[in-house]
Order: structure tokens, then C-alpha cells, then sequence
């Protein structure tokens, strides 16, 4: 190794301008000892460049001579350094887009959207044409087949998803994308956009479907609005209705088993009052036969008092039945009045 000397050289002005000459290394030059060393700090360096790092978002993708070899997870990883191996390392978590029927200008906000005529009218299965816009979600599923088995995955999944759409939409009425069957028609949107991409080996999965939205042509949407009130209007008349009857039946229901109930606490009472009456009448009867002449005579004056509540009640033996004036309270009174036999006096 030479060192040339540093010097200035005078110009025309008598200034001199330096003139830089840099050291050169001849391999004569060095000595035996210092070749390994050399050859040995650039094998570090070389095998030092297959450190990569892959991130918690990422997938590595190790390539040995172009030919995909292993996938290798978030860390610190080593490969074989260039030329033997190159390393991938696409974003798996990252969920990506595409639009159908529109294009965003500017996500706002407020937002701004651009109509794209050509994919979002489509057909329905009863032949009424409808105007559909629909956003996809996806995200890299195998990075492998993300990278090496189809082109343009973008416009492929647009694609996909476009024709996913209007087949679904050619059979199904008009009146379902409109009302009801809206999550039904993402669902199922989604489950033929899934097989066709898997179909084709993209390594994609799709995240979401969602109708933005559906509509019927500018032509006939205020007839189509008219029809969709009257609808709504039905559907509410129907749900009062329900509603009503929902409160009606129970309360019926309530009346219906307390009448039940009344009716089988009356139907108890009266039997068992039967019952009791018939024990009594039979205690009475075997109280009878022991002795009949008293039991008789207790019976008659029983049934004299509930017969005669509220009248005064003379009891007379055969003597004084032959004669009762001695003992009717005969009171001395004008000539006027005339004595009764229950007590009153009796005007002429």
C-alpha cells in the first residue's frame, strides 16, 4: 500500500489548488497474513445480510433461487444470503378493498362517490333491472399463493365479485334486494365469491360483503318509493294487528280460567255442603231411632222457630186445646175494636 504526497499546484494567479491523490492497494502488496483476514470479515458480511427481520403484520416468504421453500413468521429469522435466497414479506393482516358500482373520490369527510353505471345496474331473476353498489373485504389468507398464483388480484377480485353479484341477483326478486333479503343476498355473495377465488388458488379470504346501496333506476325510483310506502305501510297494519291480538288473547285466556275456576269452587262448595247435610241427616236419623219421640218433638219446635221467626208462638196441651179463651190476651177495649187471635185488634 502507497501513500502519494499531498501538494499545491499554482495556477495562472498565483494560487495553488490542491490536487488530491488517494491511496491504492496492490495485492503484492500485502502480506500473507493479512489475506484471511480480509477474506474472512467479507464471508461475515455476507452471511450477516441474510438477517432480516419480519414484522407482527407480515409473513416472510423465503425464495431459493426464485422457488418458493418456506414461510417463516413474525422474529428474526436467516436465510442464505444473495444470490442463493431472497425473502418476501407481504402485510397477511392488512384487510383490503374493492368497490363495485362506484369509485370513492374522496373519503370526506363529507364523502364523495363516482357512479359507475356499467357494473352496478343488473337484472333481476322476474326481469326488473336494479341498481346495486357493493364493497368487498379481503385479506391475504396464504401468502404463498397471494404472491406466485395469480396476476392482478385486484381487478380479479373485482371481477369476481361483480359476476358473484349478478348471478346471485338473477335469482332473487326484485322486492328482496329491495326490503328483506338484503343480508341474505351478502351472505350468499360472499360464499360464491370465497369459492371462486379458492377455485383459483388466490390465497385470499374474504373478510365482508356490504350493499352500499340498492336501488331502482333514477327512471322509476319515484314509483318504486310509492310502491316501498305502501309496502311498509302493510307490513305495520299487519304487525298492530298482532300486536292487538297478542293482548286480546291472553286477557280472554285469563277470563275463561277464572270463570273455570269459580265454577269448579262453586261445583266444590255445593258438593260438599251435600255431603255435610247428608252426614248430618244421617247423624239425626240414628239420633232418631234411639229416641224417636223426643228427637220428633226437638224437630217440630226447630221448624216452628225457622217457620215463624218473628210471630209470638203459644204451646198448648190437649186441656187448654179444648177451650183457648182463658189464655188469649184478650185486652178490654173500646166497643169499636174486636179482639184477634194473633194479638191485633181489629177496627169495624
Amino acid at each position: 500500500m502507497a501513500w502519494d504526497d499531498f501538494n499545491l499546484r499554482k495556477g495562472p494567479g498565483g494560487f495553488g489548488r490542491p490536487a488530491f491523490r488517494f491511496f491504492s492497494f496492490q495485492l503484492r502488496q500485502l502480506t500473507p497474513q493479512l489475506v484471511p483476514l480480509l477474506l474472512a470479515m467479507v464471508a461475515i458480511i455476507w452471511i450477516a445480510s441474510g438477517m432480516y427481520i419480519v414484522g407482527p403484520d407480515e409473513k416472510g416468504i423465503v425464495l431459493f433461487f426464485g422457488k418458493h421453500v418456506t414461510t417463516t413468521d413474525p422474529g428474526l429469522h436467516w436465510h442464505w444470503p444473495y444470490p442463493f435466497e431472497s425473502v418476501l414479506q407481504p402485510k397477511v393482516t392488512e384487510v383490503q378493498r374493492v368497490e363495485i358500482g362506484f369509485r370513492t373520490i374522496d373519503p370526506g369527510p363529507p364523502a364523495r362517490y363516482a357512479d359507475i353505471a356499467s357494473e352496478s345496474l343488473m337484472l333481476t331473476g322476474d326481469e326488473n333491472i336494479i341498481d346495486i353498489d357493493l364493497a368487498v373485504q379481503y385479506r391475504i389468507a396464504d401468502p404463498a399463493k397471494y404472491l406466485f398464483n395469480v396476476r392482478d388480484l385486484a381487478d380479479t377480485v373485482k371481477g369476481a365479485a361483480e359476476a358473484s353479484l349478478r348471478e346471485v341477483i338473477g335469482r332473487r326478486h326484485i322486492d328482496d334486494a329491495l326490503t328483506v333479503g338484503k343480508v341474505e343476498i351478502q351472505e350468499e355473495t360472499r360464499v360464491l365469491l370465497q369459492s371462486l377465488l379458492d377455485a383459483y388458488a388466490s390465497g385470499l379470504q374474504v373478510v365482508a360483503v356490504q350493499l352500499q346501496d340498492v336501488a331502482p333506476p333514477k327512471q322509476v325510483i319515484d314509483a318504486f318509493k310509492d310502491v316501498a310506502s305502501a309496502r311498509e305501510d302493510k307490513v305495520r297494519l299487519i304487525n298492530e294487528a298482532d300486536g292487538y291480538r297478542s293482548a286480546l288473547i291472553p286477557e280472554i285466556r285469563g277470563k275463561v280460567e277464572m270463570i273455570l275456576r269459580e265454577a269448579e269452587g262453586y261445583r266444590e262448595e255445593k258438593v260438599r255442603r251435600a255431603q255435610g247435610d247428608a252426614h248430618r241427616f244421617l247423624y239425626m236419623l240414628a239420633e232418631y231411632h234411639k229416641a224417636k219421640d223426643v228427637t220428633r218433638k226437638r224437630l217440630l219446635l226447630e221448624t216452628l222457630e225457622d217457620v215463624l221467626p218473628q210471630m209470638d208462638k203459644i204451646i198448648m196441651d190437649n186441656e187448654s186445646a179444648t177451650s183457648p179463651l182463658p189464655i188469649l190476651p184478650i185486652p178490654v177495649g173500646s166497643r169499636d175494636t174486636q179482639p184477634r187471635l194473633d194479638g191485633a185488634t181489629e177496627r169495624r
